[in-house]
C-alpha cells in the first residue's frame, strides 16, 4: 500500500496516482514535467510554493481515497 508522506516525491506519487497531477496543478505547482520537479519532496514542493505541507497532505490524501 502506497503510505504518502512529506517526504514522499512528487514523481513518486504521481507514479502511483496520475490523476492527481491536475489537483497539484490546481494548487500552483505547474512545473510537474520538470525532472527536478518530480525529484522533490512534498514538502520541499509546498514551500516552494509557500502552502502549509500538512493541508496540502491532508487535501491529497482525501483524492486518494476517492480514487
Amino acid at each position: 500500500m502506497f503510505r504518502l508522506t512529506k517526504d514522499t516525491t512528487v514523481g513518486d506519487l504521481l507514479s502511483v496516482y496520475p490523476g492527481l497531477a491536475h489537483v497539484l496543478q490546481g494548487i500552483g505547482l505547474h512545473c510537474l514535467g520538470c525532472p527536478s520537479a518530480q525529484m522533490e519532496t512534498i514538502e520541499q514542493a509546498a514551500n516552494v510554493h509557500g502552502i502549509d505541507v500538512d493541508d496540502l497532505l491532508e487535501d491529497l490524501r482525501g483524492f486518494m481515497q476517492e480514487m
